[in-house]
């Protein structure tokens, strides 16, 4: 294998990984410091830059230094939340939720396990709902997300859905990259999850009809990859553009708070909710001079049908926002 090659592709990744945290960080804030400290290890392999860059697309995942004691219990707690989700109905289009934190810093944490609340509240997911997010400074009750556990995770709730009539709907955030998903937790677990294993995996499962929310830097990756007919995707990126707000002692990204914590909590349609929380995006960025993120969004025909339908409930009282504002107001 050539060397030079394989160390020019993973510094590469780790630059840009920097570059991402460093934009998502911005404006400064006092406070918790991140929870990684080393660097980021060189995670694919081949002999030409070509081909360390299509090893990435198979999403690798690194663990080192793991306790075995502390593994066992979190597969434990990921087993108990699986076993915990009702199986679908018969006749009616059941939404199951999934909000995954992919790294260890607590403002993602703390972002998954809310989104979980208001997503499970929105398309009356209860017993349908599953957070997978690592300590948040408070709480750490919940199994911790990753690439091995959301693959874990798609498969089971496959099996609970009537994949016919039954909608997912995919919460993700953390840092991103040009790649993909960074999974990054503390410095024991890395990993890149790769729109093509995101796609392969929906495939292999027979996922079709998914809401897939997005928050991350170049989260836009993600679009053409996952678009079809029944697909609803919205990122909070530009393939080519960083996101905000995702400083440790966040309690929102700015996506996550526009989109989620406060658009989403109002009876109004996702659309209309998307386009708020891109109007309240722009204008932050704005106000602090920020390079504007451009949230995508891409919903396919069928979509429409299934989204009007399990729309057609939610509830007409808002809900207030929680946590301190991403912005800092």
């Amino acid at each position: 294998m050539k060397r030079g090659a394989f160390l020019s592709v993973g510094l590469a990744v780790a630059t840009a990984l920097a570059a991402s945290a460093s934009a998502q960080e911005a404006p400064k804030s006092e406070g918790k410091s991140s929870t990684h400290s080393a660097g980021w290890p060189g995670l694919g392999s081949g002999s030409t830059p070509q081909e360390v860059q299509q090893s990435l697309e198979q999403a690798p995942e690194l663990n080192r230094n793991l306790s075995a004691r502390e593994m066992l219990a979190q597969r434990r707690r990921l087993d108990a939340a699986l076993r915990g989700l009702a199986s679908q109905r018969a006749g009616l289009a059941d939404v199951y939720v999934i909000s995954i934190a992919l790294d260890s810093d607590p403002v993602f944490a703390r972002e998954a396990r809310e989104v979980g609340k208001v997503l499970e509240r929105r398309y009356n997911a209860t017993d349908r709902t599953l957070v997978l997010a690592g300590p948040d400074g408070e709480d750490d009750g919940l199994p911790r997300g990753s690439i091995s556990a959301l693959l874990i995770a798609l498969a089971s709730v496959a099996e609970k859905m009537d994949t016919s009539e039954d909608v997912l709907v995919l919460y993700s955030t953390s840092h991103g990259l040009p790649q993909g998903l960074a999974y990054h937790y503390n410095d024991d677990g890395y990993g890149i999850l790769s729109p093509k294993l995101m796609r392969d995996t929906l495939a292999e499962l027979d996922i079709e009809k998914r809401l897939l929310l997005i928050s991350a830097c170049y989260s836009g990756i993600f679009v053409p990859a996952l678009a079809s007919d029944n697909t609803a995707i919205i990122t909070a990126s530009a393939e080519n553009r960083t996101s905000f707000g995702c400083q440790p002692d966040n309690d929102w990204t700015f996506f996550g708070d526009a989109l989620i914590n406060r658009a989403m909590r109002k009876p109004q349609a996702l659309l209309m909710a998307h386009r708020e929380a891109t109007l309240s995006i722009a204008d932050w960025e704005s106000r602090m001079r920020l390079p504007a993120s451009l949230p995508q969004a891409r919903i396919g025909n069928a979509a429409m049908n299934w989204l009007s339908a399990i729309e057609a409930n939610i509830p007409q009282i808002a809900t207030a926002p929680v946590g301190k504002p991403a912005m800092g107001e």
